[in-house]
């Protein structure tokens, strides 16, 4: 492993552990430019309808969930990805339980 940089790390998304009714959230880069999150949501949580003043990328690992954009539903499930436009109204909900990547784009 000679090549390796020192500043990289193996992530794993099954590390990130569903807890009963909660959402866990993991931060694996916070940068001035962005970030990189990974959330671990069980069955029926939720995030209610807020905005960000930034672009973000979301990637559905496993499960299924629902996010409503500006209230139009979209149904998404492992492999699936979709932009949350900057100060556009969304919110996401846990259809069953799933892993999410968020990133946030601040530049």
């Amino acid at each position: 492993m000679g090549n390796e940089s020192p500043k990289s790390k193996v992530f794993n998304s099954r590390d990130l552990n569903y807890q009963e009714e909660s959402i866990v959230s993991r931060t694996v880069i916070d940068k001035d430019c962005g970030t990189v999150t990974v959330f671990a949501f069980d069955k029926g949580q939720r995030l209610s309808e807020h905005t960000v003043p930034y672009d973000a990328f979301v990637l559905i690992l496993d499960g299924k969930a629902e996010i409503k954009i500006l209230k139009k539903q979209y149904m998404l499930e492992e492999g699936d990805m979709i932009i949350l436009p900057a100060n556009e109204p969304h919110e996401v909900r846990a259809l069953e339980s799933f892993k999410m990547i968020l990133v946030m784009i601040r530049s």
